[in-house]
C-alpha cells in the first residue's frame, strides 16, 4: 500500500482540525516564552489553506504541498510563516508531478522539509525550535525505511520521535527566534514550534495508519 493523493489531502485536512484544536494550548505555550501568537497564527494559516483545498484537489501532491507552502507564508505570521512555508515547498518539490507516495517517499519528503527549514532559521538540534521535534522524527523514519517497517509502523515511529523531541525542549535554554531573549527564563517551558511539529506529524500518524 502506499499514500496516494487523496491521503495526502485527508492529511492537511487533518493538521488544520489539529491547529484549531489545540489553537488555545499552543498560544499558552508561546505566551511562557513568545508573542503568544503561535497557536492564532498557525490555525488561521490553515483555515486560509482549507479555502484552497476544492481547487487543488485534483492535482498531483507536488503541488498540493506547494500550495500549502505559499498560502501558509502570506497568511502565518511571526516566524512560523517562513518556516512552515518553507517545509510544505520542499515537501512539494520533492512530490513534484507524484499522485502515489511510499515510505521511503514520505521519508525523502520530510528530510528535504527539515533540511529547508534549518536553512531558512538557521536552527540547529538543541536550540529549542520545531527543529528539536522534526530531527529525530526524520532520523526514526529513516530507520524504520532502513528496516523495511510498513508505513503504518513508519510513521508510528516517526511521529513518537517527535513527541520526545518536543518534550526534550522543557529544560533547554532557547537560542533561536524571540523565546532566545528570555536567556535562562526560557528553560522549563515546552517550545510552541516543536510543539506544532509534532502535532503535524502526529495527523500523518492518525490519518494514514492501516495503509500497509
Amino acid at each position: 500500500m502506499t499514500i496516494s493523493r487523496d491521503d495526502a489531502i485527508d492529511w492537511i485536512k487533518a493538521c488544520a482540525k489539529a491547529m484549531a484544536e489545540n489553537r488555545d494550548y499552543l498560544t499558552q505555550l508561546d505566551a511562557a516564552i513568545g508573542d503568544a501568537d503561535h497557536g492564532a497564527n498557525m490555525d488561521r494559516g490553515f483555515k486560509a489553506v482549507m479555502n484552497k483545498m476544492a481547487d487543488i484537489s485534483d492535482k498531483d501532491i507536488g503541488t498540493i504541498f506547494k500550495t500549502v507552502g505559499m498560502t501558509l507564508i502570506s497568511t502565518v505570521g511571526g516566524a512560523g510563516g517562513p518556516l512552515y512555508g518553507t517545509f510544505f515547498l520542499q515537501a512539494g518539490m520533492k512530490t513534484a508531478g507524484k499522485m502515489e507516495l511510499s515510505l521511503s517517499d514520505w521519508y525523502a519528503v520530510l528530510e528535504a522539509a527539515l533540511n529547508g527549514v534549518i536553512m531558512r532559521g538557521k536552527a540547529e538540534l538543541g536550540d529549542k525550535t520545531m527543529v528539536d521535534a522534526l530531527t529525530p522524527a526524520v532520523n526514526a523514519l529513516k530507520q524504520a525505511v532502513d528496516g523495511g517497517a510498513s508505513i503504518t509502523s513508519g510513521l508510528m515511529q516517526s511521529a513518537e520521535a517527535a513527541k520526545q523531541g518536543m518534550e526534550s525542549t522543557i529544560p533547554l535554554v532557547a537560542r533561536k527566534g524571540r523565546a532566545s531573549y528570555l536567556g535562562e527564563r526560557s528553560a522549563g517551558h515546552q517550545d510552541p514550534g516543536s510543539t506544532s511539529s509534532y502535532l503535524i506529524l502526529k495527523a500523518a500518524a492518525d490519518t494514514w495508519e492501516n495503509r500497509s
